[in-house]
């Protein structure tokens, strides 16, 4: 069971600007009675975790908290062996096992996943239910490590504890304890980076992957993106962790600055300006002139194809202006790539922003952008007072687009293509294109024929 000195301590982060130690009345929310539903530290957890293609991940708990697993956002991955993301594993608890403990229904499907599945590791999820009964996943993880040959990583980040932020960070902590550092890569080099948060979303990591090896930039392991457990065992060897839009990660970033000495940096690759900035980041943290050179000439070379590919879209989006309902750092990252494309981000929403968030925000929109709190009741008025020609958000708000006659974009996880690096704002392009043209916003919100006259 995850002790509340580790809540705690996860709560203030001391990477984080808005940790109670440098702000003081500041910190992450504590969690909140009735709020575990909708997005708790389980689902977070496993949204860190589920791009691992080639482990399984076992849900101990009820079947009916299996949903959270079997329905995570799309992560595209590039593993040729089995993909166990595709199938859903719980222990099935019942009654009985509430009773007179889980361990042992934990200990026959461990046994049962190896015979059958073979994976290269197992995550073990506690959840509300076992986490209050007190079953030793620990103890039983560790047996069946030592049984099995293969790590058993158990995962306490039980619905109840808090949100998804929070489930991330003890997925880190999960992933910090019992993979990272026990294994040696067979080869290094001095460009050697781990890629942290970037969950490979519609294939996001494939879009800037192309310009690293050009570069001469290798990626050691992702957490998680794409990812590998044989990978991520060996990420005490790089030379820099490179957060990608995810500071819920931060707290494993500073983990492994502490007992590995590895740097990071945090970027975002969406859009032209932030994409550029990011590569620079890198080359400039790793040091070595040649590659930062390299850097210099791949950008200038991929900005430039990436101009005269964009030089029809601006024309049509001259003067149009977005408001953006999204979520967490794509509050600011997806508003850098809309200001790209020549169009005007009038108000986006911070309700799950964090404070660095928050500050980007408001760098990105200047003085005259709305941080919207409240979106939800916020952005029909905005669209009206603003006059926007597109809202950019969650399939919830399409009714929105619809009844202000605007035109809509599905941005969150949902959506089929990838808006990450230089080819992906190529992608967001083409997107808005079709919206504008979509003549589906202007007519299911006119009038009927026997209204008209």
């Amino acid at each position: 069971m995850v002790s509340r000195a580790k809540i705690k301590e996860l709560m203030n982060e001391s990477a984080c600007s808005h940790s109670k130690d440098k702000k003081p009345g500041a910190g992450c929310d504590m969690p909140k009675p009735g709020m575990a539903a909708g997005g708790c530290a389980f689902d977070g957890a496993q949204i860190s975790l589920f791009p691992y293609a080639d482990a399984v991940h076992l849900v101990h708990g009820p079947q009916t908290c299996l949903g959270a697993s079997w329905e995570t956002r799309e992560t595209l991955s590039s593993y040729k062996g089995r993909d166990h993301t595709y199938m859903g594993f719980t222990t099935g608890i019942t009654l009985n096992d509430v009773i007179f403990g889980g361990d042992k229904r934990l200990e026959d499907s461990l046994a049962y996943i190896v015979k059958h599945y073979a994976p290269e590791a197992i995550f073990v999820y506690s959840t509300c239910v076992t986490a209050m009964v007190g079953d030793d996943i620990d103890m039983t993880c560790k047996l069946g490590a030592a049984k099995f040959s293969i790590p058993i990583v158990p995962v306490h980040a039980p619905g109840f504890v808090g949100g998804k932020n929070l489930g991330s960070r003890l997925a880190g902590e999960a992933v910090l304890e019992h993979l990272i550092g026990t294994k040696e890569p067979t080869l290094t080099t001095p460009y050697d980076i781990n890629l942290i948060g970037d969950y490979n979303v519609t294939g996001d990591m494939w879009q800037y992957l192309p310009i690293f090896e050009k570069i001469g930039i290798r990626v050691l392991s992702s957490m998680s993106g794409d990812g590998r457990v044989g990978d991520i065992r060996t990420a005490h060897r790089a030379k820099l962790n490179v957060i990608v839009c995810a500071k819920s990660l931060i707290t494993l970033c500073r983990k492994m600055n502490e007992q590995y000495d590895i740097p990071w940096v945090s970027v975002s690759f969406y859009g032209k300006r932030d994409t550029t900035f990011a590569i620079m980041e890198i080359v400039n943290a790793l040091g070595d002139e040649k590659l930062i050179a390299k850097a210099k000439e791949i950008i200038a070379a991929e900005e430039a194809k990436l101009e005269e590919k964009l030089l029809p879209y601006r024309e049509l989006f001259a003067g149009k202006k977005a408001v953006l309902n999204t979520g967490g750092n794509k509050a600011w990252s997806i508003a850098s790539g809309l200001q790209d494309l020549g169009i005007e981000v009038v108000a986006t929403s911070i309700r799950k922003s964090t404070e660095d968030d928050i500050a980007k925000a408001r760098e990105y929109l200047g003085e005259n952008g709305i941080l919207m709190k409240a979106p939800a009741s916020e952005q029909s008025k905005i669209i009206d007072e603003r006059g926007a020609h597109i809202l950019l958000a969650g399939g919830r708000s399409l009714y929105t687009a619809i009844k202000k006659k605007i035109s809509f974009i599905d941005v969150n996880q949902e959506k089929k293509v990838s808006y990450g690096g230089y080819n992906g704002l190529l992608n967001l392009a083409e997107d808005l294109k079709h919206a504008f043209a979509n003549p589906v916003f202007a007519n299911v919100s006119a009038k009927a024929p026997w209204e008209v006259g």
